[in-house]
């Protein structure tokens, strides 16, 4: 399935966006940045695919530009472009990509996050620090653009933003992201509910529509993810209460409605194949018996259709005019994946059979797999969008794999040497980010600085390190008194460390943190000295 329409787009829609499967060309539809591609990245690594990993990476480097004069969405350039390149970026050495010296606090794949990313900043200069929609990658915000954003497109950005905060030492980005949420958090209505789409400027609530699904759903994804991968209380306490608010005011029968969002009257009784995401965040704080009872409404609608229309009409138990297309979203697959790891109910994999059975049947054709237009006549759209290779195939495949590296209970892991000390990563715990791209808390620990500590041998290190590809090498932590040591073997290194008692206080840090480290008095490479004034 993912081969199938991977190559296809290589060979008919690369460097475009998105593959047209019906026409077997390609388009652009979120910017110009050869979407599909980086969204695939990661899962590419995910189906044991190291050698397509390490091309895709060179190609990315070669030929992906942000300085274009091109309005893009701030929201899915963040999901799908930054997070794409930050996962890729910090499963690179696990990929047999040759990482550079300072890894995973730089890299090639770190900056060019950085650099999406900061071509999204200006959307965040607003009065309430609640970003605007769109951005023109070159100019900034365009004079006349509308200040009224979906909850969702203000509330989704934690997750990438303080992972590149930490692991470059730029604290702009994880600060803008929490100015976004605590504003919604500040202009939730008194009942506890947040509405569809407000005003960046005036803060004035526009669609006052309160529900789980479309235009909010992502908002309280991150508020969760972002508790997890932060360990941040404050996050977790903020979806807690809103959680309450849903269950009180759009809850019925393990169905979620649309209310208004001051009344609590319900304004729309239908279910969103978006909300399908809902039991597989349930599942991440512990609500699995909701989360199931939730998912098996939500599957019962897929059994009716072979697909989750966009939008269902619960009294009636039909579609919704105009909303009959399934354009092959991964939400529900997504709730599976996480519900089979909790519960390791079978009727999860049976969802797993019943997708693969029905996209393979309705939607496949010559050049890919085609948004489907309709469920009940099963006519088809011509377009694939890149979702479909970062999470739908994604989550079917984690779902029937047990044994992946992202399911590590954290029995394996890797230590790695960083200008700031020892780290540990690939210990498992993965965060996905709203498109499926895995993060790993870990990482956020490794590159702990001030920026004046910026480590000051980084160029000189990665250039020695290009001439030594093949070998290892070992930074050594200088003495008191500063005098030269030469690096040691590995394993004796690793064994005196092993005996060493650590005169310091205890960390107050997390299992995850990492000790930091100074590294501006010495380095030993490959039994070779640098000093400060080397």
């Amino acid at each position: 399935m993912f081969y199938h329409a991977y190559e296809h787009y290589l060979e008919s829609a690369f460097p475009y966006d998105e593959l047209r499967p019906l026409t077997c060309d390609g388009q652009d539809t979120w910017g110009s940045f050869s979407l599909t591609l980086i969204d695939a990245l990661d899962t590419l690594l995910i189906l044991g695919n190291v050698s397509e990993f390490q091309r895709v990476v060179s190609v990315l480097q070669e030929g992906v530009d942000f300085d274009i004069d091109v309005n893009a969405s701030v929201f899915e350039t963040n999901i799908r472009v930054v997070g794409g390149l930050l996962s890729a970026h910090l499963l690179s050495k696990r990929a047999g990509v040759e990482v550079e010296a300072g890894w995973p606090c730089s890299g090639p794949l770190l900056r060019m996050a950085e650099e999406a990313a900061r071509k999204l900043l200006p959307a965040f200069q607003t009065p309430t620090g609640m970003p605007y929609g769109t951005v023109n990658l070159l100019h900034g915000v365009n004079p006349g653009e509308t200040p009224v954003t979906c909850t969702a497109g203000i509330g989704t950005f934690i997750v990438e933003f303080a992972t590149l905060s930490h692991l470059t030492g730029d604290p702009v980005f994880e600060d803008v992201a929490r100015k976004a949420l605590k504003a919604l958090w500040k202009n939730r209505s008194d009942i506890g509910l947040v509405g569809n789409h407000i005003d960046v400027i005036t803060a004035k609530w526009v669609a006052q529509d309160a529900g789980i699904g479309a235009g909010v759903d992502s908002y309280f994804e991150y508020l969760v993810k972002g508790a997890i991968l932060l360990q941040d209380k404050e996050l977790m306490s903020m979806f807690l209460e809103y959680n309450k608010a849903i269950k009180n005011y759009t809850k019925f029968d393990d169905w979620y409605l649309w209310v208004q969002m001051y009344k609590g009257t319900v304004s729309m009784p239908v279910f969103q194949s978006l909300e399908a995401y809902w039991p597989g965040l349930q599942s991440l704080i512990g609500d699995v018996d909701n989360a199931m009872r939730t998912f098996l409404n939500y599957y019962t609608v897929w059994k009716q259709f072979g697909g989750l229309p966009e939008f269902y009409n619960i009294p009636q138990g039909y579609t919704v005019d105009k909303r009959e297309g399934y354009p092959l979203r991964p939400e529900l697959i997504e709730s599976a994946m996480y519900l089979y790891r909790a519960t390791r109910d079978p009727t999860l994999l049976e969802l797993g059979r019943d997708a693969v059975e029905s996209i393979e049947k309705i939607s496949k054709v010559d050049c890919g797999f085609a948004t489907i237009k309709d469920l009940r006549d099963h006519r088809l759209d011509n377009r694939m969008e890149s979702f479909f290779l970062a999470e739908t195939v994604k989550y079917l495949y984690l779902l029937f794999d047990p044994d992946n590296f992202i399911h590590n209970d954290g029995s394996v892991f890797d230590v790695v040497i960083t200008p700031y000390g020892e780290c540990v990563l690939d210990a498992g715990g993965y965060v996905f980010n709203t498109e499926a791209h895995p993060i790993d808390p870990a990482a956020l620990h490794c590159c702990r600085k001030r920026k004046e500590e910026q480590w000051e041998v980084e160029d000189l290190m990665r250039e020695f390190y290009s001439l030594k590809k093949n070998k290892k090498f070992i930074f050594k932590r200088a003495s008191d008194q500063g005098q030269g040591e030469s690096a040691k073997d590995p394993e004796d290194a690793s064994s005196e460390k092993a005996g060493e008692k650590r005169s310091s206080k205890k960390s107050s840090h997390s299992l995850l943190s990492c000790p930091s480290q100074s590294f501006n008095s010495k380095l030993a490479v490959l039994g070779q000295v640098f000093l400060d004034n080397s």
